[in-house]
């Protein structure tokens, strides 16, 4: 679809792959509404992405709040006058023995990873579908398609964003909405904690510039393109785990001892 000209609600502006997502639109020519739970950033990357031809406005919203889904889109619909496109980017990470997880953490993790796009993609469809055209679209991961050891919850709530996308695809094929899913791999983020970039150093992990998936969100935006897996080994390994899994396993399993290791080093040093 046409970048330049599109009204886009993107979340979690403010952070990693949001942060650099937002320029790259808006150097394309995007109207956007940038969704976050820090104020004082959004105010301040609204401001140095806004121009005559393409302003953005910022939307603090917290995604874990009940009702607060229908509330940010209502407001994009307002500051923009409609929605193109819903990029439902904001996301937490998990990198923990399962056995150990706390509940209010999986509440949390599963009210951001999954329930926030499906109600939002909810919310905003009768804007898309009265138009018959736009654009949802889901970043997810890799480990959306690969069950790595120790990340069992967040791979879980990255399987179902993918299967959500998958089913929604089909779902809408014959109203003109589109539905994109992006299987970003490792990316230099803040949400990777000293552990996780451990285990990332130790496995000799390809780990993407964030500036680098934004370009290819936006292409893939552009090209009107369905899913996408970043990385050609990454694609390679998502392939081999559909087919062949067994021979995956051994892989995995090696890496989930280092990265246990990793995990208690980093809890010793706490």
């Amino acid at each position: 679809m046409k970048i330049a000209g599109s009204r886009i609600l993107l979340t979690g502006a403010t952070g990693g792959i949001g942060r650099a997502l937002a320029p790259e639109l808006a150097r394309r020519g995007a109207r956007l509404a940038l969704a976050g739970r820090d104020t004082n950033r959004l105010a301040r990357l609204a401001g140095e992405i806004s121009n005559a031809a393409a302003p953005a406005v910022s939307l603090p919203s917290d995604l874990a709040r009940p009702g607060s889904h229908a509330e940010l889109v209502r407001c994009a619909h307002e500051s923009l006058g409609g929605i193109d496109v819903l990029i439902n980017n904001a996301g937490r990470s998990r990198f923990s023995a399962f056995a150990g997880e706390d509940e209010a953490a999986l509440r949390d993790l599963i009210e951001v990873n999954v329930t926030a796009p499906l109600l939002l993609a909810r919310a905003a469809l009768p804007h898309l579908l009265q138009r018959g055209t736009g654009c949802i679209v889901n970043i997810g991961s890799v480990f959306g398609a690969i069950g790595f050891p120790y990340h069992a919850a967040y791979s879980a709530t990255k399987f179902a964003l993918r299967g959500f996308s998958e089913a929604l695809r089909r779902e809408l094929a014959d109203s003109g909405v589109k539905v994109l899913y992006i299987a970003p791999r490792a990316t230099a983020t803040a949400m990777n904690g000293p552990a996780a970039r451990a285990l990332m150093a130790d496995t000799g992990t390809a780990v993407d510039a964030p500036e680098k998936v934004a370009v290819a969100i936006a292409d893939a935006l552009a090209g009107d393109r369905q899913e996408v897996t970043l990385g050609g080994p990454e694609r390679i390994f998502v392939r081999l785990n559909a087919l062949l899994p067994g021979i995956v396993d051994a892989s995995l399993v090696k890496q989930g001892r280092i990265a246990a290791h990793h995990l208690l080093e980093s809890k010793a040093a706490k």
